[in-house]
This record gives structure tokens, C-alpha cells and sequence, in this order.
């Protein structure tokens, strides 16, 4: 295991490395969320004003709507975003599978509703539209399985593998004394901050070092908390020597770290709040010249004959000021220059860069349908539109699915695996390896096209039929319904598995038969009875047939 140095030495290489970015992150913090970032680490829990560069919000809004749209549209709490399924289709069509894998969705869905995870969604969303990277550590818990940890920008430094995926993780922060022995226990604390908690200096700040990189130094044939394929250290920097407070590891790397977008091999990803940081400084400085201009014109400079110095005087309304006056001269106050500030123009630009900053945080994409005229177009008008709007983010999305949701889904699975919450599995999905599909509103709309496309053929094949019927063995009705049902994400439950639909189409079959039979039966029956009825001078038909052949 390293010690305490290699991590001091690497911790030291990782904000070099993100040094550049500092000055950057800085500047959106200040103009668009002034309550994120942490710079410093004596700035733990500062509450201190730190909005005084802002004067127009709108890049604040902007991030809002960006960050609810998203969880809205991606990892709704609301409805299902994801299913699990198996790589061969002939499995999901089976029953016990479907039912298998929708009761998994349901007690993972569950444990996200109950846990913080939807609330520290908000903020990487939000840290992503502002800093271009975000950061989340799924801890398991007693008792809600897993506790959700989001981070800020500035209090970590990530590091990523030759696959370019991020797999090293550091984290200088403060903890108080009280958390620190809570959490660690006295014994593996320093002298210093034993001290402190002997003395009731509870609420004392404490710097503490998270490492969690690959380790290295694995022994495959152990099993222990210190052989994990991820190793964990907190190191008490307050401590003369660096003091280890808890090693352990995990068996997957337990953060997760999306970034927006990133260039070739960047670390850090850029964002929309990058994108338009000229524009929200820009607007602020608009704003100001034009609350000047206002403030010029309703409070104009004023000037006043020197006479009036010393002398009480009142610019107030209603306010008097007695004035002598001499011949040919004008007393009192009056403007020094005529104010009228075109404030048309700039009222323009303002509104023109206020649009482009909401046009970069995607904010029209998500107020579209509030903002359409559901007079003027149809209801599958604003959905085409909206399905339009929504797949301008997908780039973006996939690699939210690579490097958010992909990692939390398996995070949970694996979690829920080894404390024993997961229903017995099918014979059949021995060895397989599950995947993952999303099935929010964004992920749908990029799948909408192949909607429509059945749709389509479905009318086209309909109206052909009418003229000529045997159009229709060449439509796959059964298949269909499967495409447009995985498509829209419909839960499993609700399409019936095609061995099912056979056995109830052959036993329908084989009623249809029987019920013909049993026709066929009655029909003879009732022929002989209108034989045995009908009179023809002897007995009647039925006795005249079968003396005939007699």
C-alpha cells in the first residue's frame, strides 16, 4: 500500500493538472452560480454574500431550467428511465425472464426513491451545465443501500485510465471534529484532534485527504477490504506526518464523474456555461448602463447659482427653495445637460443576448411546449417539434449514459447483489450478461423516427389491403407491436411474450374446432329432427329414408 507521501506527491501532480481550469471555474461561479465552487478549503460552509457580480440573473435561470429539464427528461422520479434486458432476443421473449428483470427494474427503482440519489442528480446536472464536469460517490448504507455524496468543482481531482474513463479520485475537504471521530473513530485520529474532542472543540475544522484510485498492489487469491480491485484512504492532513485515518476499497469505482464534453484527451469537460460566459458578462454590463441611463433621466445631475451655497434649499417633491433672482439670470436648480438615453437599442441587445444565453442552456427546448400556441398547431405537431428539440442533446446523453447512468445502474445491481436483495433468477440467465436500456422522454425521442416509420407502413399496408388483401402476409404484425413497444418503453408487463401467445392462440384454435364440431353435431341433429317432423303420408321423411335402405 502507498503511503501517506505518494498520495501528498500525487494529490500535488492533480492540481497542477487542473490548475488551468481554476481561473475559469472561478468566473462562471461568479456570474452564473455563486453559491458553487470550492476554491478554498477554509471556505467550508461560508455563508458570506457571494452574488455581487451578478445583476441579471438570466444565466442563473438558465442553469435552473437546464438542470430540472434534464431531470425531468433523463432520470425522471416520476416514471421508469431504464429497463434492464439480455443481449439475445429469443430470452426476452420468455415470461420468466420478462417477470425476473421487471421485478430487478422495480426494487432498483425503489432504492433510488428512497435514497438521496434523485436530489444529487440535481446538482451534478447543474454542475455539468455550469463546470462541464460533475462528481457523485455511491457509498452502500445500511439502511437505504446505497447514500448518494454529490461534490462541487474545486474540491477534487480526477484522473482517468488509458481507456480515457476516469478511475482515480481525490478530494481535499473539511470535516469537524465531532464528524471526524464519528466517523473514524478517537484511536485513529491525531493527537491534536484528540485533544480537541477531549476539550469539547466539537466543531472545530479538520483537513482531511479522500484517495480512492486503482490498486495496484492487488492480491487476487484475497478477498479482504484491502485486495478490492479500488483502494480507499482518508489521510488527516492536519497532522504533522499526513496521519491514515481509514484504508479500505471498493469493488467497483463508486464515483461517478460525467462531463459534459470533452476534447480529445481533456480531463475535464467543458460546458454550456463556458459557451456563453461572454454573454452573461456582457449582459451585466449592459444591465448596469442601463439602470444608469434610467437612474440619469429620473434623477438628473442638477446645477444652482453659488448664492444658493450654504443656503437651505430642497430638491425633494413639494420641496421650497426661495431664490432672489437678478435681471437676465435664471435662479434655482436646474439639469446640467438634457438626459435622453436611447434606451431602445439597448433594451434590443439586451433582449438578443439574453435569448443567446438561453438558447446555449437549452432553455427553449424545454419551455417549447409552454410557449407554443396549441391553438395554431396540432398536438402531433408539438410533439414532432418537441422530439426535434430534444435531439440536439444527444450526443450529450450518450455519454451521460457512458459515464452517469451506466455506472450508478451497475453500482446498484452489484450492491444489491451482494446483500442479497435480488429475487432468484431464471435457469435461463445463468451466466448472461444483463444490459442496460433507457427509456426516458430524451432517450425515446431519438428513437421516435423508427415510430413513425411503423406507423407509417402500417397505414401504407392497410390501404393496399383494400385492394389487394394478400398484401398482408408481408406484414409482421406480432414483431411490430414488440418493435414500437420496446421503442416507447412500455413496461414489460403489458406485451404479452410470444411462447404465451401461442399457447393462447392454440387453444383458442383448438375451441374455434371444437365449438365447429359441436355445430356441425347440432346442425345434423337438428336435420333429422325436421326429417323425423315432416309427414309424408307414412310415417315421415326420416322413416321413409331408413326403410329405404332397409
Amino acid at each position: 500500500m502507498a503511503n501517506t507521501m505518494d498520495y501528498m506527491r500525487r494529490w500535488t501532480d492533480i492540481k497542477d493538472e487542473r490548475s488551468t481550469y481554476f481561473g475559469h471555474w472561478e468566473e462562471l461561479s461568479e456570474f452564473i452560480m455563486p453559491r458553487r465552487g470550492r476554491f478554498l478549503t477554509s471556505k467550508s460552509n461560508d455563508g458570506s454574500k457571494k452574488n455581487g457580480k451578478i445583476i441579471d440573473s438570466t444565466g442563473s435561470m438558465a442553469v435552473r431550467t437546464l438542470s430540472a429539464g434534464m431531470m425531468s427528461g433523463i432520470t425522471s422520479p416520476a416514471r421508469p428511465w431504464f429497463r434492464l434486458a439480455t443481449p439475445q432476443a429469443a430470452l426476452m421473449e420468455q415470461s420468466d425472464v420478462k417477470q425476473w428483470l421487471f421485478a430487478v427494474e422495480k426494487t432498483m427503482r425503489d432504492i433510488f426513491s428512497r435514497s438521496n440519489l434523485y436530489n444529487s442528480l440535481q446538482t451534478v446536472y447543474e454542475e455539468l451545465a455550469v463546470f462541464g464536469t460533475g462528481a457523485l460517490l455511491i457509498s452502500e448504507d445500511f439502511d437505504d443501500v446505497i447514500r448518494c455524496y454529490p461534490f462541487t468543482v474545486g474540491e477534487y481531482g480526477i484522473a482517468q485510465s488509458h481507456r480515457l474513463q476516469v478511475d482515480t479520485f481525490y478530494r481535499e475537504f473539511n470535516m469537524t471534529v465531532a464528524q471526524v471521530v464519528e466517523q473514524f473513530g478517537l484511536d485513529s485520529c491525531s493527537d491534536a484532534v484528540q485533544t480537541m474532542f477531549k476539550s469539547g472543540q466539537l466543531d472545530k475544522w479538520v483537513e482531511v485527504l479522500h484517495v480512492i484510485e486503482p490498486n495496484s498492489a492487488r492480491e487476487y487469491d484475497k478477498k479482504d477490504n484491502q485486495n478490492m480491485p479500488y483502494h480507499s484512504c482518508y489521510v488527516e492532513k492536519a497532522s504533522k506526518n499526513e496521519r491514515k485515518l481509514l484504508e479500505s476499497g471498493y469493488e467497483e469505482f463508486p464515483v461517478l464523474a460525467p462531463r459534459w464534453h470533452v476534447t480529445g484527451v481533456d480531463i475535464y469537460g467543458r460546458s454550456p456555461g463556458m459557451d456563453v460566459l461572454g454573454d452573461v458578462k456582457a449582459l451585466q454590463i449592459e444591465q448596469k448602463r442601463k439602470a444608469q441611463g434610467i437612474d440619469k433621466m429620473v434623477n438628473p445631475p442638477l446645477q444652482a447659482p453659488s448664492s444658493l451655497r450654504g443656503q437651505s434649499a430642497s430638491v425633494l417633491p413639494g420641496g421650497v427653495t426661495y431664490v432672489d433672482t437678478m435681471q437676465g439670470t435664471q435662479g434655482g436648480f436646474r439639469p446640467t445637460y438634457e438626459v435622453n438615453p436611447r434606451l431602445g437599442e439597448l433594451q434590443q441587445d439586451i433582449q438578443e443576448t439574453q435569448y443567446g444565453i438561453q438558447q446555449g442552456f437549452y432553455s427553449d427546448l424545454f419551455q417549447m411546449m409552454m410557449n407554443s400556441d396549441r391553438r395554431q398547431i396540432t398536438a402531433r405537431e408539438i410533439d414532432e417539434r418537441h422530439e426535434e428539440k430534444l435531439l440536439m442533446l444527444g450526443p450529450v446523453l450518450e455519454r451521460l449514459h457512458t459515464e452517469l447512468l451506466n455506472p450508478l445502474i451497475d453500482r446498484t445491481f452489484n450492491i444489491m447483489a451482494r446483500n442479497d436483495l435480488l429475487p432468484p433468477a431464471p435457469e435461463e440467465l445463468a451466466g448472461v450478461t444483463l444490459k442496460v436500456e433507457y427509456i426516458s422522454v430524451m432517450a425515446q425521442a431519438q428513437k421516435a423516427i423508427g415510430t413513425g416509420a411503423i406507423e407509417r407502413l402500417a397505414g401504407f399496408i392497410g390501404n393496399m389491403a383494400a385492394v389487394k388483401p394478400e398484401v398482408l402476409d408481408k406484414f409482421d404484425a406480432d414483431q411490430s407491436v414488440d418493435e414500437y413497444a420496446e421503442m416507447l418503453g412500455v413496461p414489460p408487463k403489458i406485451v404479452v411474450p410470444d411462447d404465451i401467445v401461442q399457447q393462447v392462440r392454440e387453444e383458442r384454435a383448438a375451441q374455434m374446432e371444437q365449438q365447429m364440431a359441436m355445430e356441425q353435431v347440432n346442425q345434423g341433429a337438428q336435420a333429422a329432427k325436421v326429417m323425423s317432423d315432416a309427414d309424408t303420408g307414412g310415417e315421415n321423411i326420416l322413416s321413409d329414408i331408413i326403410g329405404g335402405i332397409g
